[in-house]
């Protein structure tokens, strides 16, 4: 599994809610090479480092295949125009969460990334499209976009490729792992989501939650 690179964006945290609350969910793409940290992409930051960021979350990955979707969800907006939109620090075509799996490595550029969750959406994406059924949309359609976590430092541009170079755990994509503990899927399953809970590569608070899914 290849693809190009179609942009790598950063943003700064900002004001961003209707009480101020900040964020850094306005990311724009980036020209030139980027170094890539064990907590991400240099020039980014995140404003909520209990819900972004942090070494389990370093690097957020949304698929602009996904975008046909939301403009027939959501109308013609702004903010699909261009890569960014779900604040995401990684653009391509060609990858989406039915085919990357927990725990898959990809060289990206010069780094080495390990997919660890994916993204739970919030209440920033509504504010953002000032439309509050966005994030209920994210869940219902499994297009969440996915995390990284930086295996080894390196360096990215756009133009460069992302490529799959290992995978332990096939049977783990990252929708069937999003419809599990996000999408309620694993409500009824206590020994599927407590099989999820041991997987090594899921990131420690999806791991909590496949715990506290699996005792009830």
């Amino acid at each position: 599994m290849i693809a190009r690179i179609d942009a790598i964006l950063t943003g700064r945290a900002e004001a961003f809610g209707k009480n101020g609350e900040p964020s850094a969910i306005a990311k724009a793409p980036r020209l030139g090479q980027l170094a890539v940290g064990l907590l991400g992409l240099t020039q980014d930051e995140q404003a909520d480092l209990v819900h972004h960021g942090g070494y389990d979350k370093a690097i957020h990955h949304y698929p602009i295949d996904h975008y046909g979707y939301w403009r027939e969800a959501v109308g013609e907006h702004s903010l699909l125009a261009r890569p960014g939109a779900f604040g995401e620090n990684i653009s391509t075509t060609g990858i989406i969460e039915t085919e990357v799996c927990i725990g898959d490595r990809f060289r990206l550029g010069t780094a080495l990334l390990e997919t660890s969750q994916g993204r739970q959406p919030c209440w920033k994406l509504g504010h953002r499209f000032k439309n509050a059924k966005v994030p209920e949309l994210v869940v219902t359609s499994r297009k969440s976009g996915w995390y990284y976590r930086v295996i080894e430092p390196g360096q990215v541009r756009a133009g460069d490729n992302i490529m799959l170079v290992d995978r332990h755990w096939p049977q783990w994509s990252a929708a069937d792992v999003f419809g599990l503990l996000i999408g309620g899927d694993g409500k009824n399953t206590p020994a599927l989501t407590c099989e999820l809970a041991a997987l090594p590569p899921l990131a420690a608070s999806w791991k909590e939650r496949a715990n506290r899914l699996a005792a009830k």
